[in-house]
């Protein structure tokens, strides 16, 4: 069974296509600059790396270009666009739905109630799914939802302080987010060591957050009822005491919506360095000796602690720390922060293999230290593809 993973921007279309009789990745690609005059193309086979670049009107057009590539004869990996069997998305959310879904009218109409909520990811994903369930009726579209991994929170990190009716109506809970990087991570740990484990999963990139694993299933995210919580990431403010939004307001002359989009496209690294929102950027600051990279970077530690602290109180302690995502993956002085002074905890990081790790998937810890500290690269694409097939094998069997 081919199954084609898309993974969604504004004006992009990321994909990656596999082979499920075995799990094996077949191709990857992407469009970019959707929309424009001229939208570059392009698909990696193998060792093969193909760019073209053609008028993409809109992200159907961008998918047929994609199958266009797969099956050219000469280069592509597939005999006909009929071997992609599905396409599955990793969506973010819905009001109403989580896990895995067929995507419908319903569903689209779900996750636009929720747009201002997740205003880098719900619109682009509906109007692509719209145009995708319109002009390829024939491939079965699925909705694999971040938060479905996180159904298993217990009420306790569950709810707000707030009327729980408003929890009721209006879906105002912590759902978190990063499901299928945390769900990987989950599912492999327990492959590398026979057994479920309690697991804090550090997801550090662009985006981050922190999630306690225990029996494979999640007991509690950093992100709550949006991604805009929990760890401040690139760009976007993470925790905020939501008292001072007024105060923020008078004084800077702004509406909600004005602020909304200052804490989603202004803040986080970019806001508090002033410089970038690539932590590759601040860390090179840092070291020439710059003070607001420096806070920058002690702050997203500071959180990335108090998470981390938090978890270990939740699960009794831990088993394994996991450093996943672009960040939590390559940068070395991160997970070094991150872990600083802890002995007392059982967590101790061996230096010389946390430098030496580039990205691969090995433990860093220290001899001797009670908790497990790996670094393990996530593949939140084969979750999406599994789970996929699960939901067209349902429609086989009738269920």
């Amino acid at each position: 069974m081919k199954i084609l993973v898309a993974n969604l921007g504004s004006t992009s279309f990321k994909y990656s296509l596999y082979d499920m009789s075995n799990e094996s990745l077949l191709a990857r690609g992407k469009v970019e600059r959707i929309g424009e005059a001229e939208s570059p193309c392009t698909i990696t086979i193998g060792d093969r790396t193909e760019k073209i670049s053609v008028p993409v009107p809109n992200h159907a057009v961008a998918v047929k270009q994609c199958l266009a590539q797969l099956t050219d004869p000469e280069t592509g990996c597939l005999k006909s666009a009929e071997e992609v069997e599905g396409i599955g998305f990793k969506a973010v959310f819905a009001n109403g739905y989580s896990g895995v879904q067929w995507v419908t009218k319903d569903l689209l109409d779900a996750m636009e109630e929720l747009n201002a909520v997740m205003p880098a990811h719900n619109p682009p994903y509906v109007r692509a799914m719209r145009l995708l369930n319109e002009q390829l009726p024939d491939i079965p579209l699925v909705a694999a939802f971040e938060t479905g991994f996180h159904e298993s929170i217990p009420d306790h990190n569950r709810y707000y302080g707030v009327p729980l009716e408003w929890a009721e109506k209006y879906s105002v809970k912590r759902f978190g987010f990063h499901g299928a990087s945390h769900r990987y991570i989950a599912t492999r740990t327990a492959e590398i060591f026979g057994r479920n484990l309690r697991v804090i999963s550090c997801h550090l990139g662009g985006s981050s957050s922190v999630c306690a694993i225990a029996d494979g299933k999640s007991r509690g995210s950093s992100m709550g009822s949006s991604a805009q919580t929990g760890l401040f990431n690139n760009n976007r403010v993470g925790d905020f005491d939501p008292f001072m939004m007024s105060h923020l307001m008078k004084k800077l002359d702004k509406s909600l919506d004005e602020m909304l989009q200052i804490f989603s496209t202004k803040c986080g690294l970019l806001g508090l360095s002033g410089l970038s929102a690539d932590f590759r950027d601040v860390e090179e600051a840092m070291q020439k000796g710059n003070d607001r990279a420096r806070l920058a970077i002690d702050v997203f530690v500071g959180d990335v602690r108090r998470y981390l602290g938090a978890f270990l109180v939740e699960l009794g302690g831990a088993d394994l720390i996991v450093f996943t995502g672009g960040i939590g993956e390559h940068q070395a002085l991160i997970r070094e922060k991150v872990c600083a002074n802890l002995d007392e905890l059982g967590i101790i990081l061996d230096q010389e293999k946390n430098l030496s790790c580039g990205g691969r998937e090995m433990a860093i810890e220290k001899e001797g230290s009670r908790v497990k500290v790996w670094v393990i690269p996530t593949n939140e694409e084969i979750i999406v593809a599994r789970q996929t097939v699960a939901k067209l094998n349902s429609r086989k069997q009738g269920s």
